[in-house]
């Protein structure tokens, strides 16, 4: 009676579709339904009516509950996946690779088998490893610092006359434009979650840069201030002159 009220329990309140169909096999066996009239009724074979019922008399309730597998066993370890993910955040240049400058997945699969990391590996395992690792694809950084090695010292001394300001003279700023397109250009690399790569850029243009000429300035003073106004105003390079006065201001 105790296995009865149990049974039924399970079949009304139940939300594993296996054992809610297991608990009713058996409950309609208890009842005196025939193994035919079961599988008419559940629209399962009669093998699987009588081992459900063969195990419940052998186990008991506990043969309701699925027996769920694990799968196959991994193939990689926890730490082959680890040095997965520190290869990933490295440059392939850092590899000795020149053909191409970050990684993907494929490239970076071959790359492991290459490097006898693991003896194979699809792109699909290698993007859960690295989602998994909290490794994703992102935008890199770049940042922008002088090659002038008296740069410090200029630095204070034109900060210096931005907060004390010399009571009987101005402080004149002359900038020097360079080359119209001389931007940081950005790239793509594997690295931690918000987290994003950072790289120096370069000013160096090795695929040329784009240079306009510079037009005169309408008749004036011919001061190395005004004429610099005039090409500002215009977009341009500033003149020789103005140059000049930038390189003597500094």
């Amino acid at each position: 009676m105790e296995e009865g009220r149990k049974l039924q329990r399970i079949s009304r309140t139940a939300k594993d579709p296996v054992k809610l169909r297991r608990a009713i096999v058996v409950l309609m066996s208890a009842q005196g339904q025939t193994v035919k009239d079961i599988t008419v009724l559940m629209q399962v074979s009669e093998d699987y009516v009588r081992d459900v019922i063969h195990a419940s008399n052998e186990q008991g309730l506990d043969a309701l509950d699925p027996k769920w597998s694990g799968g196959r066993p991994r193939t990689i370890s926890d730490k082959v996946r680890e040095h997965i993910c520190l290869i990933a955040r490295t440059s392939p240049a850092d590899w000795k690779i020149t053909a191409f400058s970050t990684w993907s997945l494929s490239k970076l699969a071959d790359h492991l088998i290459k490097q006898k990391v693991t003896a194979a590996i699809s792109r699909e395992t290698l993007r859960r490893i690295l989602r998994a690792g909290k490794i994703s694809w992102k935008t890199t950084t770049t940042w922008k610092a002088s090659t002038d090695p008296e740069f410090i010292a200029k630095m204070h001394r034109i900060l210096e006359l931005y907060d004390t300001p010399p009571a009987d003279g101005r402080v004149i700023c002359v900038d020097e434009f360079g080359p119209l397109n001389l931007m940081p250009r950005k790239g793509k690399a594997w690295g931690p979650v918000r987290r994003p790569r950072r790289l120096r850029a370069t000013y160096n243009r090795y695929g040329g840069v784009m240079l306009a000429r510079v037009p005169r300035p309408p008749q004036g003073p011919a001061s190395p201030l005004a004429r610099g106004e005039a090409v500002r105003g215009a977009g341009q390079l500033l003149p020789a002159q103005a140059r000049q006065g930038a390189d003597l201001g500094r």
